[in-house]
């Protein structure tokens, strides 16, 4: 297992291979620069990798919001077991894919009636973040005479703690706090909405198995109450995801093994009150994060007092994580190489940017490089999560980048 995300290069050749192919032969498909290229074998990998390290029991579910490109989408349909949504446009998304509506979920805080209506007339699965949210269910079940599928969200009284975004813990906008779910549990006995189970999300980007570990333990532990307070086991329980990649340098990859030994374990401890309970994990960047390459040239080297700088026709508006805006207090740098000189050592420390006007747009920031050219690629690992659709695309009115599942 590579220790970083730049130690599967180690041995590379000149030039960066994506499934096969080689940036010249991508960038001409692609028309031009930037451009992401997502490596469709790599995803499927990472599927099989999961399915080997967690316990058969657990199903497999794919965030969409990580990466919603419909090719990527149909590719992680035909290999998960069910597609999570947080909006009616990645709810079409998922039903092009051909994935059945019963194994569809719905989540997100501020869903609008309209949302909510979509769902409930296909059978999709509403994970239910609010008693407001849960009342407008009611009505609209009760309109269009169709019977609603719901999860409630529960927000529990953790969170998992050393992750990169905290959803769970604490005051949050997102589900039912855990100590107001059986009081909605209880309207719910005598209701013509279909209860199916829980979801029960504290966070992501974890890269600590131990967190995780704990996290789940106390998932399963709420999971338990519950259940005992409704009286039955739930058809269903979404116990998250969390799984982390590696970013940074000091970075280390989770070990799956080991994740899924302690999920077995607590399974067969809890096997008693689970019964036939589904178990879901629901994971996005986990699937796709690594399997992406955003690809940009450099136009010009540029000298500063004292300082070279690679200018790139890719930026923030293409990639917004990797300048740092997207959540990181303090920057750091996504792994970055010189994509057609693989081989060659590192011999500059240089900065890179694009072509946006603000000091914002930065896509590398001191890092040591091989000397780099015009012409040459720059390439952004690490970036088949949170891409273009987490970007501000219409900044300034440059082209949007072409996605391409190769």
């Amino acid at each position: 297992m590579p220790h970083s995300a730049l130690d599967r290069f180690t041995d590379a050749g000149p030039e960066l291979l994506i499934n096969g192919l080689t940036l010249d032969q991508l960038a001409l498909r692609a028309g031009g620069t930037p451009f992401y290229a997502y490596d469709r074998a790599a995803i499927v990998q990472r599927v099989d990798t999961l399915r080997s390290g967690l316990p058969q029991r657990v199903e497999l579910h794919y965030a969409i919001k990580a990466n919603p490109m419909p090719a990527v989408v149909n590719l992680l349909a035909s290999c998960v077991d069910g597609l999570d949504v947080a909006s009616i446009g990645e709810l079409r998304v998922a039903l092009d894919s051909g994935t059945a509506a019963a194994d569809i979920s719905f989540a997100g805080p501020a869903k609008g009636d309209d949302e909510l209506a979509a769902a409930v007339a296909n059978g999709v699965l509403i994970n239910v973040e609010s008693a407001d949210e849960l009342r407008r269910i009611r009505g609209i079940a009760s309109r269009l005479q169709c019977p609603a599928q719901i999860a409630l969200r529960v927000n529990p009284d953790f969170e998992l703690k050393s992750s990169g975004m905290k959803m769970g813990g604490g005051a949050r906008p997102f589900g039912i706090d855990a100590e107001r779910v059986p009081e909605l549990l209880d309207t719910l006995r005598s209701d013509e909405l279909v209860l199916k189970g829980l979801h029960i999300f504290s966070g992501s980007q974890n890269l600590r198995e131990e967190a995780i570990a704990e996290a789940q333990s106390l998932t399963f532990e709420l999971t338990r109450r519950l259940t005992q307070f409704w009286g039955n086991p739930f058809e269903l329980i979404n116990i998250g995801g969390g799984l982390g990649i590696p970013y940074f340098p000091a970075d280390r990859p989770l070990d799956v093994t080991r994740v899924g030994e302690q999920l077995a374990r607590l399974i067969d401890e809890n096997a008693h009150w689970l019964g036939n309970t589904r178990l879901i994990m629901e994971l996005g960047r986990y699937l796709v994060g690594e399997a992406g390459y955003y690809v940009c040239r450099v136009i010009e080297r540029k000298h500063s007092r004292g300082q070279t700088y690679l200018l790139c026709d890719g930026g923030l508006h293409h990639h917004l994580a990797n300048s740092g805006n997207f959540g990181q207090v303090l920057r750091k740098n996504y792994p970055v190489v010189i994509g057609n000189r693989l081989n060659e050592q590192p011999v500059e420390m240089v900065s890179a940017h694009g072509p946006l006007c603000t000091p914002l747009d930065i896509l590398a920031d001191k890092v040591e490089l091989p000397r780099a050219e015009p012409g040459d690629f720059l390439v952004v690992l690490q970036s088949g999560a949170y891409g273009p659709s987490a970007s501000p695309t219409a900044f300034l009115g440059h082209p949007a980048a072409i996605e391409m599942l190769v």
